[in-house]
């Protein structure tokens, strides 16, 4: 399984703002330090806010903060609202590919299926707390925007 990169950038922008303090970093600062183009670092930190992970201030003392309720949040519940809820593979086709042939009786589904719950669910105990600690929160905290 590969995670959508929005979905990679969601964690890093939560990741970085657990560690900033009384810091607030603009939108641009984190796509910087991230290395990431500010419009793609945008959309997912516009979504983030949506789903009340963080908040954004725009103008002067503005900049990025990660909520409570962001700094508690599931890996596992992140990872599933950013991927959506769809199996690993897609057997029931689309408007523009057929159903797979083996889908009346296949075994392979159900055990993706599986597999794929069984990431899920050893994401789910995770929090973005739980994450920075450790060797990553310096880490982190050394990324500055790049000139």
């Amino acid at each position: 399984m590969r995670l959508l990169r929005s979905t990679d950038l969601a964690l890093r922008v939560l990741m970085r703002l657990a560690v900033t303090g009384d810091s607030h970093p603009t939108t641009r600062d984190v796509s910087t330090a991230m290395d990431v183009p500010y419009t793609h670092t945008a959309k997912v930190v516009a979504e983030l806010q949506h789903m009340g992970l963080l908040t954004a201030r725009r103008g002067r003392g503005g900049g990025l903060a990660l909520t409570e309720e962001g700094r508690t949040a599931s890996v596992g519940a992140l990872v599933r609202a950013f991927e959506g809820e769809g199996d690993v593979v897609d057997c029931e086709g689309t408007s523009t590919t057929a159903p797979c042939p083996l889908s009346p009786a296949c075994g392979l589904r159900g055990a993706l299926r599986r597999a794929q719950e069984a990431f899920y669910a050893t994401l789910d105990p995770l929090i973005v707390a739980d994450i920075v600690a450790g060797p990553t929160r310096p880490l982190l905290l050394g990324l500055s925007p790049k000139p």
